[in-house]
């Protein structure tokens, strides 16, 4: 059976009694067209009635616009983050009838230049570059007339992006065991050669500096320690080690849940209980910090809200410049007031 033939705009206009031109004027939104609001109704309901869409490819060649974008990620589609990124590029792109073309570049700067140029080359719309890890780097120019947003980054030339707000997520952290009555409190997770390098981090200064702040503005200072790494090992190693050097600590912030999950199993070893001996906050708010027990108070990475404001910049919703998102307190369970 042959395949069915697919409406087109002669029909379309053959069935509301109008010229080609008139409807097109009409289904186009283009402005000039004279006509009733009732011709513009009788063109519609004859396009619905039909099944009729206008051909992307003729679009494209009118407006000069080809309705994608082009999402490239240094790892961001193959880590744990991946899919609150996608989702929000994704989904705030099909909310402007818009495609989204998806590159993988990993850590090799070459292949980045190589997936912006073959994007460009596809005459998208525009770029979001998504990071992993929030950092400077470095793009190639795109041509006049094509934007691009940094996701969770910076650029030496300062190109548009957005960041989540990492000073007021560590100003809201150390907030949450001031005022449930903490002052003795530990920090597991400085590394100064990543704090100080906006290569390495953008925003992990910012955080380190709010949870400084916060504190001192209350008269609290935190025991500090540097490690090499976050990850789950450290936090384990390094609760061990504060503890037994200042046992009076009611509270530690964790410069990440995998650090945070760390010192929880650090906790059980040494027999005391989350909260009611000791309260535990971090950052990110992973899959797991939901599902330990008890849950985790952390602030959550907005890479879901990140993308959708990338694009949205990009497609013009938004002005092109420097966004920070507010990280969200996800209050659980990890946290005792302590009376008096």
């Amino acid at each position: 059976m042959p395949a069915q033939r697919r409406p087109t705009l002669a029909d379309v206009a053959q069935l509301a009694g109008l010229s080609k031109a008139a409807v097109s004027l009409i289904l186009n939104d283009r402005p000039g067209s004279r006509l009733s609001e009732e011709a513009a109704e009788r063109a519609r309901a004859a396009a619905a009635q039909l099944g009729y869409k206008p051909n992307p490819a003729a679009q494209s060649l009118r407006s000069g616009k080809t309705r994608t974008i082009g999402f490239i990620s240094d790892q961001v589609t193959i880590t744990r983050f991946a899919s609150a990124m996608v989702r929000g590029t994704l989904r705030a792109a099909k909310e402007h009838d818009h495609t989204v073309l998806i590159a993988e570049t990993g850590d090799n700067v070459s292949q980045l230049a190589e997936a912006f140029g073959e994007l460009i080359d596809r005459r998208v719309d525009g770029v979001i570059v998504g990071l992993m890890a929030a950092r400077m780097v470095d793009i190639p120019a795109a041509p006049h007339g094509v934007p691009v947003v940094i996701v969770n980054g910076r650029t030496p030339d300062d190109l548009p992006s957005v960041l989540p707000d990492e000073y007021a997520a560590g100003r809201a952290m150390a907030s949450v065991l001031l005022d449930a009555g903490h002052s003795r409190i530990g920090f597991i997770g400085d590394i100064p050669h990543i704090a100080g390098d906006p290569r390495r981090s953008a925003t992990i200064a910012r955080r380190l500096a709010g949870i400084r702040d916060a504190l001192g503005e209350r008269g609290a200072t935190a025991v500090e320690v540097v490690v090499d790494d976050w990850n789950t090992q450290i936090g384990y190693d390094e609760a061990h080690r504060m503890l037994a050097a200042h046992p009076d600590l009611t509270a530690l912030i964790a410069a990440t849940d995998g650090v945070a999950f760390g010192v929880y199993q650090a906790l059980t070893d040494l027999g005391r209980r989350v909260p009611d001996d000791i309260s535990v906050v971090s950052f990110d708010d992973e899959e797991l910090a939901g599902l330990v027990r008890p849950g985790l108070t952390t602030a959550r990475l907005p890479y879901e809200q990140m993308a959708r404001h990338g694009v949205e910049m990009l497609l013009g919703d938004r002005e092109l410049a420097h966004e920070l998102l507010t990280m969200p307190v996800i209050v659980r369970d990890s946290v005792r007031t302590i009376d008096g």
